[in-house]
């Protein structure tokens, strides 16, 4: 079998903003933005065009959704334990160097990890938790 990860999703709360990390913090490029009923999609992906995009969605766009479940949805997100997303860099200092330089929320520092990867983690403004392993 052939099968490859072609997208995934990671939930936003304010689609400028989670455009604006995924994008100028982070440095994707924005492959689609697409608007329906007053909520946004956004796809993001790497700058050379190549794997996996990450589409940013609206958590309660699903019309099976309760409020009560929305509600937890939105709590979840803020403590960020609702999605997360393990990215990768060859210079794991340099990007932590440069990621420190804005407002990012830095949620730990690189660090050497008992299971084997130097990774650091930070927070996208919708809660997610964003881990950035360095790349052997």
């Amino acid at each position: 079998m052939d099968i490859n990860i072609h997208h995934t999703f990671l939930p936003h709360s304010d689609p400028d903003a989670s455009l604006a990390f995924y994008r100028d913090t982070l440095g994707f490029e924005a492959r689609n933005d697409v608007g329906y009923g007053g909520m946004r999609w956004i796809t993001v992906g790497s700058a050379d065009g190549t794997g996996p995009s990450v589409v940013l969605y609206p958590p309660t766009a699903d019309p099976g959704i309760t409020e009560d479940e929305g509600r937890t949805i939105a709590e979840m997100m803020a403590k960020g334990t609702f999605a997360s997303i393990i990215l990768s860099t060859a210079d794991l200092d340099g990007t932590f160097a440069r990621l420190q330089d804005g407002d990012t929320e830095i949620v730990q520092e690189p660090m050497d990890q008992p299971y084997g990867v130097r990774d650091c983690a930070l927070r996208d403004p919708a809660g997610n938790m964003v881990r950035i392993q360095e790349s052997s």
